[in-house]
């Protein structure tokens, strides 16, 4: 039995109590305002809804597979970096005590003749000023590598791009004095963060700012020895690249013949003095034309 005027194409599907004009976009069934959910385009009834729901595509949220941080504990901090820092202000203090002649590092054949100094350079400093400024690098670029890296991996990163910052001056210093400073390990810390940057996506260009400003001092500036501070930044990046590319627990194995043949081709190349004496340091050779 229907009241006169009545049509059922007015009234809710669910709800035959209650008038609407409203319709689903996709059945087209009138619904009411308690059944109705907005769409992108109009509303649907709640069997579209739960149709649209079901048929949706599942989606996994994204997961970044490049460098992840590793796993320390915020309280344990940068211990590393800190303890870098203390080596170099113990060799700086030991500085007074020794001559700093015998922890530098020479170019050419000259490097053999102290040939530690391809270690003990790069903590060893030629002022306060310079150590100052090297130490305060350290402790900014340091306590974001470290957590990112790890220890391990910082510790390596920081003495192979030192090393590199010793052999490079080996072969390409342009005159017979030797150097000191922390510089080609700070520079190595440069060139891993922006290989970094690049490879999570991040914003290199403070970073390349940064470079390019310390590099065009150590031309500019006499006395600065940028052959270090340029096979520090290449060094770095090398290192920063390898572990960037071989990060799986399953490669630790590859990771320490890649890093170890790394050392082991930047000692062969501070012994090519030793087998061409007249040709390097080329710097010098080719400033005195």
């Amino acid at each position: 039995m229907t009241q006169p005027g009545y049509d059922p194409n007015d009234y809710c599907y669910r709800h035959p109590d209650r008038q609407s004009y409203i319709l689903c976009q996709r059945c087209g069934r009138t619904i009411c305002p308690e059944c109705q959910t907005a769409a992108p385009v109009g509303f649907q009834c709640p069997e579209c809804m739960r149709e649209a729901r079901q048929s949706a595509p599942r989606t996994k949220p994204a997961v970044v597979t490049r460098m992840r941080p590793s796993r320390l504990r915020s309280s344990d901090g940068p211990v590393v970096t800190y303890a870098l820092m203390g080596v170099s202000v113990f060799v700086f203090l030991l500085q007074f005590v020794i001559p700093d002649g015998y922890l530098r590092v020479y170019p050419g054949v000259a490097a053999w003749v102290v040939p530690w100094g391809i270690v003990t350079a790069m903590f060893a400093h030629g002022g306060f000023l310079h150590l100052l400024t090297n130490m305060l690098s350290l402790y900014i670029f340091g306590r974001v590598l470290e957590p990112l890296l790890g220890r391990g991996r910082f510790l390596t990163l920081y003495l192979l791009s030192g090393l590199a910052g010793s052999v490079a001056y080996i072969l390409f210093a342009t005159s017979f004095t030797g150097a000191v400073g922390a510089s080609g390990a700070i520079f190595g810390l440069f060139g891993a963060y922006f290989v970094i940057a690049r490879s999570t996506g991040a914003n290199a260009t403070p970073i390349i700012a940064l470079i390019a400003i310390n590099l065009a001092i150590g031309f500019l500036v006499p006395g600065i020895a940028w052959q270090a501070h340029l096979g520090g930044a290449a060094g770095g990046a090398l290192v920063a690249l390898i572990m960037g590319r071989v990060r799986r627990r399953d490669q630790r194995r590859h990771l320490g013949l890649l890093l170890g043949a790394v050392a082991g081709g930047l000692l062969l190349l501070a012994l090519l003095p030793l087998a061409a004496p007249n040709l390097f340091p080329l710097g010098l050779l080719l400033t005195q034309g």
